[in-house]
């Protein structure tokens, strides 16, 4: 998760320095190293298979938890947006434009925001019995 709080920051001064295509990318590796964060704290990736490609890793992300209702679905279809703007700006050589780059970057904090509440819940030590808050 640090790593994607760390690529979320790296977006945020992309966007702010104007470089709309970096902000893209940045937004989605912040956005696929939360998603892999999540599937490791769920024993999701065991073998380290699935998250060798992206999209074997938003495949996963999606069975794991969108599909089950841990992340919801609106979550679930930025990153795959957030994807498609990255490979649009790294690879077409067309600008992305501000209003985009504006979104992508707001998504990935969201995302990383339900990822790290998720995550807290799933790697959090179980309370001993009669415990009471």
């Amino acid at each position: 998760m640090e790593k994607a709080s760390r690529a979320l920051a790296s977006a945020r001064l992309l966007l702010d320095a104007g470089d709309t295509d970096g902000a893209c990318n940045r937004a989605y590796y912040a956005m696929f190293d939360a998603a892999r964060a999540a599937l490791a704290a769920a024993g999701a990736d065991d073998d380290g298979f699935t998250t060798k490609t992206h999209s074997g890793l938003i495949s996963a992300f999606s069975l794991s938890f969108v599909k089950t209702g841990d992340i919801p679905v609106e979550l679930g279809k930025a990153l795959n947006r957030v994807a498609e703007l990255r490979q649009a700006g790294d690879y077409t050589g067309m600008q992305m434009p501000k209003d985009k780059a504006d979104w992508a970057v707001e998504r990935a904090a969201a995302f990383i925001d339900a990822i790290g509440q998720l995550v807290g819940k799933a790697i959090s030590p179980p309370r001993p019995e009669g415990h009471r808050e």
